[in-house]
């Protein structure tokens, strides 16, 4: 029989609220990202061939607005924690 050794006082790594950090970092990333694809297109010069020229207005702020949400909702989260 193989015994493991481990100790009974073992935190992961940053603690119990991984998977919070996550939905922070994930929900900034898609707020702070589909934001700036409105606010500041690519450059005309430097675009391929099957590029737009624009981002498609209504679906990155509906997915801004999603990643808004989840970012709250995690600052929320590690707040009352």
């Amino acid at each position: 029989m193989v015994t493991l050794l481990a100790e009974d006082s073992f935190t992961p790594f940053l603690g119990d609220d991984l998977i919070v950090y996550l939905v922070l970092a994930l929900g900034a990333a898609l707020f702070a990202g589909n934001l700036a694809a409105i606010l500041r297109p690519p450059a005309t010069d430097k675009r391929d061939e099957g590029s737009l020229d624009k981002a498609p207005v209504a679906r990155s702020l509906i997915m801004a607005g999603i990643g808004l949400v989840a970012a709250i909702w995690a600052v929320a989260s590690l707040l009352t924690a």
